[in-house]
């Protein structure tokens, strides 16, 4: 099987969107990313699949935290901005939740300090404890087949 043909079948798999945010030196960064999963309730860990070719992952090495933030079916914007897909330069004010940094209005912000690094192929997976967590009151954005999409009634 070729890339292409991988790629367009993990992406008949619909998931939730996420910007993952770390703080180091006092700037934030952030990735937008769906390979976000849970992994252990008793102690809260979840597991984030970085590209060992992304910036971001350095960063979350050095400050050995990071946030996971489900973005709400009206922040395609703040995805896009993290994805790397609008080149004009906009401004994210971010929140903080357990001293990590977050977005305001996202689904559920997770603050997590990270248990374990494992390298898997091109990616490294990050397991992070959960230190604290604050749940909204919004509809998910969901990305299915290349295309954002909402939840239907």
């Amino acid at each position: 099987m070729d890339d292409r043909q991988f790629r367009n079948a993990m992406g008949k798999f619909a998931t939730g969107v996420t910007v993952v945010a770390t703080e180091v030196d006092g700037d934030v960064h952030g990735m937008t990313a769906n390979a976000f999963m849970s992994v252990s309730l008793n102690p809260k860990l979840v597991v984030i699949s970085v590209a060992e070719k992304a910036r971001i992952l350095e960063k979350i090495k050095k400050s050995k935290m990071f946030s996971v933030n489900i973005l709400s079916a009206d922040q395609q914007e703040l995805s896009m901005i993290f994805a790397g897909q609008l080149k004009e330069h906009r401004e994210v004010v971010f929140d903080y939740l357990d001293g990590k940094p977050v977005l305001a209005g996202a689904v559920a912000q997770i603050a997590c300090e990270v248990s374990a690094e494992h390298i898997e192929g091109d990616h490294t997976l990050l397991i992070g404890k959960v230190t604290a967590i604050h749940i909204g009151d919004a509809e998910p954005l969901i990305y299915f087949s290349g295309r954002y999409r909402e939840l239907a009634e």
